[in-house]
């Protein structure tokens, strides 16, 4: 099973049990519908409701992307891992404060982890930005309510993007600050861009069990997103995102030729280059390392659902969440 990613104009048309993706020229060309868990459509798109039948029976998710290339929404079939039991005590656990704050400060350690271990590999020159991330780690335990707690994650996350241009050896890039909405030069939109496919990956985990997507701990469970997926993707930003972006760029597969500007301060990668970003990032994610618990190998993206699991098993009383902490 894989993800496909559409980034040509045309129809999606469905034929008995096949899907054809008709282009603007005529060419028709065959979707291997029963091999895709994910479509992704970063193109304008006519499809009808047969065609959406069809995704329905073979349970596969649309998702689509702006003219910038960022996450806009999600089709997605009737959900089959449904439960009660795990809604009301995903509420529960939204509603008591220490509950609350316990899961909160798992993602935010976890994250905290993952970019002090970017970080590491490059001791001698960010020496004294890992140590100001020790100092604020340790007050996470002390945070009495969610607010402080991202004020926490945010002062950390500030001082890990002073190390960027300690990590990044390409001198064609240069980063001053985090700026996303929108992004104005090509290491944000390449964070923004990174974040985004991240979210809609945990997404698409997170629908294959039976956690709500809608009730979130360290971000405010609130109308209109899954605010569930913003905190799981706490986790695996540092963790695969900022890894890939700096490969893409001291490797030089992402170049500035592959960003474009909108009224000059809107900064965003061309078609080249997010087929470029994506195919990295399918390779990422399919990457396997031997999990210590279940003794065989994993992939990364497998892991994104696991810590859906170990999620739900704290929600129900059987295992205290501990998030993910890289091990290899």
């Amino acid at each position: 099973m894989k993800d496909l990613y559409l980034f040509n104009n045309g129809r999606l048309q469905r034929k008995d049990s096949t899907i054809y993706l008709v282009l603007e020229d005529g060419t028709k060309k065959t979707v291997p519908i029963e091999q895709v868990e994910n479509l992704h459509i970063f193109a304008e798109m006519d499809f009808n409701t047969s065609f959406i039948n069809l995704l329905n029976q073979k349970d596969v998710s649309l998702h689509f992307y702006n003219y910038y290339g960022y996450y806009s929404g999600s089709y997605v079939p009737r959900r089959k891992k449904v439960s009660g039991f795990v809604d009301v005590n995903q509420a529960a656990h939204v509603l008591d404060l220490n509950k609350r704050l316990y899961i909160g400060q798992q993602f935010v350690y976890s994250a905290i982890h993952h970019m002090l271990r970017n970080m590491r590999r490059h001791k001698e020159e960010v020496g004294e930005l890992i140590s100001e991330i020790i100092a604020l780690k340790e007050k996470v335990a002390d945070a009495q309510d969610i607010q402080t707690l991202m004020g926490i994650e945010g002062k950390v996350r500030y001082t890990y993007y002073q190390s960027f241009n300690h990590i990044i050896k390409n001198p064609d890039f240069n980063f001053r600050k985090r700026e996303k909405r929108p992004p104005t030069d090509p290491i944000n939109a390449l964070i923004s861009y990174g974040n985004s496919l991240m979210y809609t990956a945990v997404l698409s985990e997170m629908y294959k069990t039976q956690l709500n997507p809608t009730i979130s701990y360290l971000h405010e469970p609130g109308s209109r997103r899954f605010s569930l997926s913003l905190d799981l993707a706490e986790i695996f930003k540092p963790l695969l995102m900022d890894n890939l972006i700096f490969t893409l760029i001291n490797k030089k597969m992402i170049r500035l030729e592959h960003f474009e500007y909108v009224e000059k301060n809107i900064c965003f990668l061309n078609d080249t280059g997010r087929k470029i970003f994506i195919t990295e990032f399918e390779n990422r994610m399919r990457t396997t390392i031997k999990h210590r618990k279940l003794n065989r190998q994993t992939s990364y993206r497998f892991l994104i659902r696991l810590e859906c699991y170990k999620l739900i098993k704290h929600l129900i009383g059987d295992e205290d969440y501990k998030a993910l902490k890289a091990w290899w």
